[in-house]
């Protein structure tokens, strides 16, 4: 069982983290129409990424942790793209207001961690947007979204795609540093309204 506790997360000196590299694990996706499949979402609903009109915002992490809790695994940090979801997840609700009015009628979290796991998450975030689970990594196999596996759990590799009506328009991927995910994302947005 690790032993190390997660420091502070959003406290993060990013030059300490090594960086993801593109591996060219998510270059399909681009153009993809999704698969109708529900997937639970935070706010009790399930919800179809398919199926839902208008501009789309999922942005996709390994896992949030908890306060005080250890780490995944002790190497935690120096896996690269892991570290950052904290950070993520508050830089899509700090700009939740803006990706709104850039066009996208919804925002989204997706993890594979458990609705349970993810209800704490919003409520101690106090996230405006509902988290997606897909804990039987039911979407991920069925568009191939790039993972990788610690600990003996397959997580998500962080990245953010902008879906129109079912549609994959945009990947971004790989994510780094990932409190700037939220900007990128919103930029994209603005420039292509």
């Amino acid at each position: 069982m690790p032993t190390s506790t997660a420091p502070n997360l959003l406290d993060v000196d990013w030059s300490t983290i090594p960086a993801p590299i593109d591996d060219g694990a998510a270059r399909h996706l681009e153009g993809m129409a999704l698969p109708e499949l529900a997937l639970p979402a935070t706010d009790g609903t399930s919800v179809s990424l398919a199926t839902l009109p208008g501009r789309v915002v999922v942005f996709a992490y390994p896992r949030t942790g908890r306060p005080g809790e250890p780490a995944l695994a002790d190497d935690w940090d120096q896996i690269p793209g892991a570290r950052g979801c904290t950070p993520q997840t508050c830089a899509f609700r700090d700009l939740y207001g803006a990706l709104r009015a850039a066009g996208a009628a919804h925002v989204f979290g997706l993890s594979t961690q458990t609705t349970d796991h993810q209800r704490e998450a919003v409520a101690r975030l106090h996230l405006p947007f509902a988290i997606l689970s897909d804990a039987e990594l039911t979407l991920s196999r069925a568009i191939e979204l790039p993972t990788f596996v610690v600990a003996g759990l397959e997580l998500i590799k962080r990245l953010a795609m902008i879906i129109d009506d079912g549609r994959i328009a945009k990947v971004f991927y790989p994510v780094f540093p990932p409190d700037r995910n939220a900007g990128d994302v919103l930029a994209w947005l603005e420039r292509s309204r």
